[in-house]
């Protein structure tokens, strides 16, 4: 059976990255998290004393140093997940602390970080067999993936999931707020300059509004086994 790149894309609140890291893990590809790998950068600048007092970043250093900064993904045989390493170095743990979460935010937003790992996620998938999430995924990162999907659902239903999981762990939620919350990421998320959230001319659209988790499950192994037979 043939490798190749599954690429989802979607709207926020829509369940990909669960759906990805399953659907990776059912059939044995890894999955890429592009948000472990600006985590490892906002680690890698810690570690290297890159930000400044006021939390502000020393990005022409950073921009310096961008080349030395090698992002991979092994799976763990005991839990069928990906683990982060960066120079090869595991970092998962530690990717994971509040201390790189409260920073990972303006990392993110540079540019030549973004292009850097755009184009290790690149180098990664010429060995196939990955599957990725994100926006901009089918459209800018894998153009020619050879299975890409595209998640929406209503915003109604999306808040609704959303405050149903904030209310299971305890916390306070309006619904109002979130729903509004939704519609303007949205908007910003179609409406932004750099990649904005479209879906790609041929994508298969996949509307989870009504879906249980096995009907999505199912549907995604049908296109799979549709995409890597063809």
């Amino acid at each position: 059976m043939k490798k190749i790149i599954i690429a989802i894309d979607g709207f926020s609140s829509c369940g990909k990255s669960t759906m990805a890291k399953d659907l990776a893990k059912e059939i044995g590809y890894i999955y890429i998290d592009s948000g472990a790998m600006y985590r490892a950068v906002t680690l890698y600048c810690i570690e290297k004393g890159l930000f400044n007092a006021d939390n502000s970043i020393n990005t022409e250093e950073l921009k310096s140093l961008m080349d030395d900064i090698k992002i991979s993904f092994r799976l763990d045989p005991q839990t069928g997940r990906p683990r982060t390493f960066l120079n090869g170095n595991d970092v998962e743990e530690r990717i994971r602390t509040m201390e790189v979460s409260s920073r990972v935010s303006p990392v993110a937003t540079l540019d030549f970080v973004r292009k850097a790992l755009v184009k290790q996620q690149q180098e990664m998938g010429k060995e196939k067999g990955i599957v990725m999430d994100g926006r901009d995924i089918g459209t800018a990162v894998f153009p020619d993936a050879e299975l890409k999907i595209f998640v929406t659902a209503s915003a109604e239903i999306r808040a609704q999931r959303r405050y149903d999981e904030l209310k299971a762990k305890g916390l306070d939620a309006s619904f109002d707020e979130i729903l509004k919350n939704v519609q303007e990421r949205d908007h910003i998320d179609q409406t932004r300059a750099v990649s904005p959230l479209k879906k790609a001319d041929d994508a298969i659209e996949l509307d989870n509004s009504h879906m249980t988790i096995p009907e999505q499950k199912e549907w995604l192994i049908q296109q799979f086994n549709q995409a890597t037979h063809a």
